[in-house]
């Protein structure tokens, strides 16, 4: 139980970090919790944390919601989280973790293309209805949409508080979609719920910290620093296939 404990707070303070700073380390955190909670059961351990530090940053970002964005990309975000909940039915775990190393891979591929191709396509109908799409889906089975979501919304030229504040509520209404469809997959209980409990201390401070650091940065420095933990994730999800 010390090791989860661990793990927990670990995972705590890295949600609260990305959530209220730079983003998109969700990617991280899954391969984390999976060291004590191997499968897809982790993430239901997750899902309360992640809805816990929405409601955190909802109520700390009012303002300058850029609610056309929203608009453009969550429609679909809806049919893919839908879409989504029928394939992580049907997945052993090899393939959960399968999925979850090409996800990564991916986006780290779409990152560097953005970086030697103009990047004005990201600000198009079909690229917000492609990222929502692809956005539901990833954060229905890896809970870690935050990279695909965070490229497509640095790309709309907003700046950073519209940005946080967007990206925020984003993620509020997607989590509380997935919700039902988790209880009904069986991967959220009153029991995995429990065990997220461990994680709020970790979560309080990392949510602090992260507060504190997007005080000092600007968005267009978030691009590597999402990029470097993604690289970092995806080979810690690679030691355990």
């Amino acid at each position: 139980m010390d090791t989860s404990i661990a793990v927990l707070f670990l995972a705590g303070l890295i949600t609260g970090f990305s959530k209220f700073s730079v983003g998109g380390m969700g990617l991280l955190v899954l391969p984390i919790v999976m060291i004590a909670f191997p499968g897809p059961e982790a993430l239901g351990v997750l899902l309360p944390l992640y809805i816990l530090t929405d409601l955190m940053a909802v109520s700390s970002y009012k303002s300058k919601i850029a609610w056309s964005v929203l608009a453009r990309f969550l429609p679909l975000a809806f049919i893919g989280v839908i879409i989504a909940s029928h394939f992580l039915a049907s997945i052993n775990a090899d393939q959960f973790i399968g999925f979850l190393g090409f996800t990564i891979i991916a986006m780290i591929a779409l990152g560097l293309y953005l970086d030697v191709r103009p990047a004005s396509f990201m600000r198009r109908p079909w690229a917000a209805y492609s990222m929502g799409f692809f956005g539901g889906v990833v954060s229905m089975i890896a809970n870690a949409a935050g990279p695909l979501f965070s490229l497509f919304l640095l790309e709309q030229k907003l700046d950073k508080n519209t940005y946080v504040s967007t990206r925020a509520w984003a993620f509020f209404i997607i989590n509380l979609l997935k919700l039902p469809l988790y209880i009904g997959l069986g991967l959220l209980t009153v029991n995995s719920a429990e065990t997220s409990l461990y994680a709020i201390p970790g979560l309080l401070v990392g949510s602090f910290i992260g507060y504190q650091f997007l005080k000092k940065v600007q968005p267009t420095q978030f691009k590597w620093l999402i990029r470097i933990m993604s690289t970092v994730a995806a080979f810690k999800l690679f030691l355990f296939t």
